[in-house]
């Protein structure tokens, strides 16, 4: 059976070697006799699995020493609460930046524990773009400020960092983080939903500045304490572990690929593939503004949504799945993430430019 290229915008592609290595380790990991499913995350076996997983995102993503890595679960949607349980201490007020669904969601969770102050929001333009730092009123003392820097179902990333002073940077990175570097010591979190650049569903990472954890509010279940996590090294109760090891063969195949920074190369041609083909079309237009478009997920109508269905299935007859847009916004979206091949997005501007000389 043939594999069809998967636009998903996750749970999504993964890279055919990992595929391939966690296929033949799935009954017998390096002679343990064991599959990963089946280990106690206590066992030396998983310990090992774990430390290298822990070790090799700190080197793609060169975290600093004085930062924690948990492998957590819940998703990211569970670091709505957790955040704010977490990084309040004391303080009665955060910021947040309002720039697509995710942020919606981020917003109305923290509500449930402190004043939210949306700093800025895109909302007015149908989140089509990134609000300019310069529009940010931004509250001194705010416990610390929230942003989604890639909006999966908007298709807008952020290609810059903003710059909050002394308050606290956190970041919803989900959908773009391993496609490009980051400066993780401009941030004082970053977390993420694995689902997208990193493994299978159910993983969760936080990257957190030692000096914001050991403060939950008193309220805060002990298994959502980042200081109780850090503190058992994510095992607290018991891991993701089949997550983690799928994980830990993603970053190990991103580094034998040459890093983030060659990863970011390929992106950027990716995409550019796609964006320079919509951008010269008529039939095709990209709905976000050009400074702000993701290189992750990239949405687009149609001249005419009555062409959409037909639009899908002659796609999937070509084996180019999963592009129809998401419910909210409609239309269609490409999900380009690391796993996707270049010959994919090849496949899919090829089978555009089909599509619209036939029904153009």
């Amino acid at each position: 059976m043939s594999r069809v290229f998967n636009f998903s915008a996750g749970p999504a592609v993964l890279p055919e070697p990992v595929l391939e290595q966690a296929a033949r380790e799935m009954l017998d990991w390096h002679g343990s006799g064991m599959s990963v499913m089946e280990m106690s995350h206590r066992g030396k076996e998983f310990i090992s699995i774990h430390a290298d997983a822990e070790s090799d995102l700190r080197e793609l993503l060169a975290i600093p020493a004085n930062y924690k890595v948990l492998f957590l679960q819940g998703g990211a949607a569970a670091q709505f609460a957790m955040i704010p349980l977490n990084l309040l201490r004391g303080k009665t007020s955060a910021d947040y930046v309002n720039t697509g669904q995710w942020s919606k969601k981020a917003i109305g969770d923290a509500k449930k524990y402190c004043k939210v102050n949306v700093a800025a929001s895109s909302e007015a333009s149908s989140y089509t773009c990134v609000p300019k730092q310069s529009e940010w009123k931004l509250h001194p003392d705010a416990a610390y400020v929230h942003v989604t820097t890639n909006e999966t179902i908007g298709g807008v990333e952020f290609h810059w960092t903003p710059d909050t002073g002394s308050v606290p940077l956190v970041a919803d990175a989900s959908s773009h983080i391993l496609s490009r570097p980051i400066d993780v010591a401009r941030y004082g979190l970053i977390y993420a939903g694995a689902q997208k650049n990193i493994g299978p569903a159910g993983l969760t990472i936080v990257i957190v500045r030692d000096d914001l954890i050991g403060e939950a509010a008193a309220t805060t279940p002990s298994v959502f304490d980042y200081k109780i996590q850090a503190d058992n090294d994510s095992m607290y109760n018991t891991p993701p572990t089949y997550g983690i090891y799928v994980a830990g063969l993603v970053f190990q195949w991103l580094k034998k690929l040459g890093g983030l920074k060659k990863m970011e190369e390929i992106n950027i041609a990716k995409s550019s593939l796609v964006y320079d083909y919509l951008d010269q079309s008529e039939f095709y237009r990209s709905p976000v503004a050009k400074e702000d478009r993701s290189r992750m997920n990239i949405p687009f109508t149609l001249k005419s949504d009555s062409l959409d269905s037909a639009f899908l299935k002659e796609a999937e007859a070509r084996g180019l799945t999963q592009l129809k847009g998401h419910r909210s916004v409609g239309g269609m979206r490409a999900s380009v993430y690391n796993a996707m091949p270049m010959e994919g997005v090849q496949a899919l501007v090829e089978f555009m430019r089909e599509f619209e000389k036939k029904h153009g």
